[in-house]
């Protein structure tokens, strides 16, 4: 007959947080082991893709953990990939550059009719 197992949190259910592997210890015993949750790498605000350079944990795990693995030395550095910053700071030169353009076709306009 198998030996029974006690569950070792005082959580009964079987939900994704209260996850458990049966493991025979070294005394021949058998204990739940409880299993964390995986840890989903952050993703790009604009994109969605996961962020290189920036380890994976569980959110309560970050205060754990230093600066430098929590970010990217980047403008948006731990929110937006390279690509995406790359776009918008071409976006907001050509926006810029629309409005030069914009104000030299007025001023040559108003020279036309003068």
């Amino acid at each position: 007959m198998a030996q029974r197992v006690t569950l070792r949190k005082r959580q009964p259910y079987n939900t994704t947080s209260n996850r458990r592997r049966m493991i025979k210890t070294p005394g021949g015993k058998l204990v739940y082991h409880h299993i964390q949750k995986p840890a989903t790498a952050p993703k790009c605000g604009d994109c969605g893709i996961g962020l290189p350079g920036i380890v994976a944990l569980r959110p309560r795990q970050y205060a754990r953990v230093s600066k430098t693995q929590k970010t990217v030395r980047r403008a948006y550095g731990g929110s937006r990939c390279g690509d995406c910053v790359k776009s918008r700071i071409l976006r907001a030169f050509l926006v810029e550059e629309a409005k030069i353009v914009k104000k030299v076709i007025k001023s040559q306009a108003a020279a036309a009719r003068k």
